[in-house]
């Protein structure tokens, strides 16, 4: 049996797929290469070892899974203990402001400590990057969260940002507060998912106030909502970051009483050297930011 398409199958059976593997095996390899390989691998054997759609193991996969995943998920904890502890891949999930505009720095601080260090990155919302966490498809979480850690998740606060409105500069607006006055409010409201914590906590303090307004576009990003309220697309629910630029006709109005955004990490499992590298990192990154 080949060994390596032994390897390439324990990474599609863990992940559930090819492309997920793909993602996931710590090194480059193609899709095509892993669905040659892993087919050589079943002809070899003489039997199917998973279903590819819907994806599913076969009695035969589940089997040969159970045998060769013992080997393949310790070898990351066999090289940590002959590397001294220090594992050489780390892999972040963030939000694109994150990844674009804090990352870097933090990243040449844990460089100094880690020369050598490989670093993969996803970026997604923060629902999408905890269940890419309880996949163990990624170490750390960079993002917005709730106060009280998920079940099994280990949290740090690093920020607490104060939520504003987002208007264009020629918006009569003084305050957020005129719109909670008004019978009912006609401007679109940008903003990032209704499942996102920081859309939700925003909608559950309107309706504690008895206002109705309801998100007419989901952005994908809190740039994105910027540059849709700039091009007169209605008003976007923002957060207020120190010494952030906003775009040149668009301005930001306080939301008095509204819960702040809490950007924090997230971990699972023990604390290594490497990850509390980065988690002190990213604290001393915060104070910059405040």
């Amino acid at each position: 049996m080949n060994v390596h398409h032994l390897e390439l199958f324990y990474y599609v059976a863990k992940h559930g797929g090819i492309m997920p593997a793909v993602r996931n095996i710590p090194y480059g390899i193609q899709q095509p290469a892993v669905s040659a390989q892993v087919a050589q691998l079943e002809e070899y054997l003489g039997v199917t070892l998973f279903q590819r759609r819907p994806f599913a193991l076969t009695p035969a996969g589940e089997k040969l899974y159970a045998f060769s995943a013992p080997f393949f998920s310790n070898l990351g904890r066999l090289a940590e203990e002959f590397q001294g502890g220090q594992a050489r891949h780390f892999r972040i999930g963030a939000s694109t402001i994150v990844l674009r505009d804090h990352l870097p720095k933090l990243l040449q601080g844990v460089h100094k400590k880690f020369p050598g260090l490989k670093v993969s990155l996803r970026e997604g919302f923060p629902a999408q990057l905890e269940e890419l966490l309880a996949k163990d498809e990624i170490d750390l979480v960079i993002t917005l969260v709730e106060r009280k850690p998920p079940a099994g998740f280990h949290s740090q606060v690093l920020l607490e940002l104060p939520l504003v409105l987002l208007v264009e500069k020629t918006s009569r607006l003084k305050s957020a507060e005129e719109l909670w006055t008004r019978d009912k409010i006609s401007e679109s409201l940008i903003c990032l998912p209704a499942t996102e914590t920081l859309t939700r906590n925003f909608l559950a303090r309107l309706t504690e106030l008895d206002v109705e307004w309801f998100p007419s576009v989901e952005a994908s990003s809190v740039d994105l909502i910027e540059t849709y309220v700039a091009n007169g697309l209605g008003m976007g629910l923002g957060v207020a970051v120190p010494r952030r630029m906003l775009p040149a006709n668009v301005r930001a109005l306080p939301l008095k009483d509204f819960p702040p955004a809490v950007i924090g990490a997230l971990w699972r499992g023990k604390t290594t050297p490497l990850l509390a590298a980065f988690l002190d990192t990213a604290r001393q990154r915060a104070g910059e930011i405040v």
